[in-house]
């Protein structure tokens, strides 16, 4: 499927900002899967711009906006060609997980930060739920369970949300199921990591046509190769979803971080519209 995402963020101050200072994270990724045909970012005011991969792989775009300004319009507009993403061929087994080779090497997926450290219920519901099932079915295993027991409510939590609160509250949104998702599979062993990117919520939709789309949240575990599954909607990551950073969280790869000298409060409006070109 080729897709068209358009993603504006557009930040209004109530007085006069001096001076931003920015670094955004909405260039999605090209892999063997995802193949990125034409991107560009744009900004208004407008300002010079300077480009870097991070440590995670992902493409970072750095501007500073150093003229007075009320309003910051950040626009990403891109052409991607996603296609299916398949489970390794040959899903290796529980005693390679273990082994110390492996352990070694996904280290950072297999170490929980303060946003995916997860209650040792929520660790037990993912081994009740693993049972004695190989590592792929058990990871789908845990997040359909997990799902089952947090019910999706926006606005009870936010972006810097940990796995633990929302586990409290029995609610948050697609990051939330994400951050718990990730630490399920780290306190089974599986290497697990946190996905940022949009969803095309109509898989029915007509060619040409315009749909407002969603930022979304995922997560990847390695099984011998690195498997996509989206925890909110119970479903395989495939064509219609858009990649955007894999890391161990939300905060290793926001959308935009950035700081500014000013006396006023901003407010943050984001809009994602996606098209279906072929």
């Amino acid at each position: 499927m080729r897709l068209k995402v358009v993603h504006t963020s557009a930040f209004r101050y109530d007085a006069p900002v001096v001076a931003s200072y920015n670094e955004a994270r909405m260039t999605p990724v090209s892999d063997a899967a995802q193949r990125v045909l034409s991107t560009r970012i744009d900004l208004t005011p407008h300002t010079w711009t300077t480009g870097f991969v991070d440590y995670w792989g992902t493409a970072v775009t750095a501007f500073e906006v150093l003229a007075p300004h009320e309003a910051l319009v950040i626009t990403a507009e891109h052409l991607v060609e996603v296609g299916d993403r398949h489970l390794a061929d040959d899903p290796v087994g529980w005693d390679v997980l273990r082994s110390p080779r492996v352990r070694d090497e996904q280290a950072e997926f297999l170490t929980d930060l303060p946003t995916t450290a997860v209650p040792e219920a929520v660790a037990d519901l993912a081994r009740q739920a693993a049972g004695d099932l190989p590592p792929h079915e058990a990871a789908v295993a845990a997040c359909d369970a997990l799902r089952d027991a947090v019910a999706y409510i926006p606005g009870v939590t936010t972006a810097h949300t940990p796995a633990a609160e929302a586990w409290e509250a029995r609610a948050g949104v697609c990051q939330d199921l994400a951050h718990l998702a990730v630490g399920a599979l780290h306190a089974l062993g599986i290497p697990a990591r946190y996905v940022s990117g949009y969803l095309h919520p109509q898989p029915d939709a007509d060619v040409g046509e315009t749909v407002v789309g969603e930022s979304h949240a995922w997560v990847e575990w390695w099984v011998g190769a690195w498997t996509g599954y989206d925890p909110t909607n119970r479903v395989p990551v495939g064509e219609h979803h858009v990649m955007l950073a894999r890391a161990r969280s939300y905060d290793d790869v926001p959308p935009l971080r950035g700081i500014y000298a000013g006396t006023g409060t901003s407010d943050l409006t984001v809009e994602v519209r996606m098209t279906r070109v072929a």
